[in-house]
């Protein structure tokens, strides 16, 4: 899994520059878009399948650090670079290779960050991500990407619009290096089982993706990527319910009950006091004393 990704990001990357398709015409844009996203599907895989296993080692950790930086890293960064970003080297002082450096650069701290906190973990899974995912990133600049050039395909006019992209790579690399807590979803494999009506409400969007493929992918990336931004105003509950996290999270509420219950007693100045330990009555008895 992990080398599907890395092979998919180097092909795209070879899409981009013009290897397989001629530079004039969005086609190699959209192959490369393809094999970004299908990176996606293969690094979403390969951890699940991993830890199902018990196979889960630094070295594989290692590994897929290096496959990601090079399909969601590099590739997005060329891809927006030689659409949008190349027409700042004439407009903007030069500045569109700059952007693209950024968001790179970002991109490598925020893998080797996750690496170092892993580590540190002594294998303990964590529920969610310090700093947005680079693979989430990725996919929200590849999908907006597509959405553009399918418009562009259908006689849209764009105008400025393509000028989210360099601002949304700034944002996307400040949101990786940040300490923003993005949900991982590791609760969710196989085994896991859901409510009716999230079933009912995955087989809905996937059969709704399916069709609207040119723009379904941006609603979704985009999602998560809010879906972070407002978590930590989303109630234990929810999150739990989302995140299917439930068992999990039942020991912090009843933490942080507890700790209610207890500035509740100080507010009210009724503070719960702890039992008093036995006293030896014998050293104040004057018959103990004989």
């Amino acid at each position: 899994m992990t080398a599907g990704n890395l092979l998919c990001g180097f092909i795209a990357i070879l899409h981009i520059v013009g290897r397989f398709q001629p530079e004039e015409g969005n086609h190699r844009y959209f192959w490369a878009i393809g094999l970004i996203l299908l990176a996606c599907v293969f690094d979403a895989l390969d951890g699940r399948f991993a830890r199902m296993s018990g196979q889960s080692s630094d070295f594989g950790r290692e590994f897929d650090s290096i496959a990601d930086i090079v399909s969601f890293g590099i590739a997005p960064a060329l891809l927006v670079h030689d659409i949008v970003l190349a027409n700042f080297e004439f407009t903007v002082g030069g500045s569109g290779y700059l952007i693209s450096c950024i968001y790179l650069v970002c991109g490598a701290m925020r893998l080797a960050r996750f690496n170092c906190l892993a580590a540190r973990a002594n294998d303990k899974s964590s529920t969610s991500f310090r700093g947005c995912p680079i693979p989430a990133a990725a996919g929200v600049i590849v999908s907006l990407t597509m959405t553009l050039l399918w418009l562009e395909n259908n006689n849209q006019t764009i105008g400025r619009w393509k000028y989210v992209l360099p601002a949304l790579m700034l944002l996307l690399s400040y949101l990786m290096v940040s300490s923003i807590q993005y949900p991982s979803f590791k609760a969710i494999n196989w085994r896991t089982r859901r409510s009716f009506h999230w079933v009912l409400i995955t087989i809905i969007v996937v059969a709704f993706t399916i069709p609207n493929w040119q723009w379904m992918p941006t609603v979704l990336f985009v999602s998560y990527l809010l879906y972070g931004l407002v978590r930590p105003w989303i109630s234990r509950r929810w999150r739990a319910e989302i995140e299917s996290e439930a068992e999990t999270s039942e020991p912090d509420d009843a933490l942080d009950e507890e700790d209610d219950d207890h500035d509740d007693a100080i507010k009210s100045g009724t503070r719960k006091s702890s039992p008093k330990k036995p006293t030896d009555d014998s050293k104040n008895d004057p018959a103990a004393l004989i």
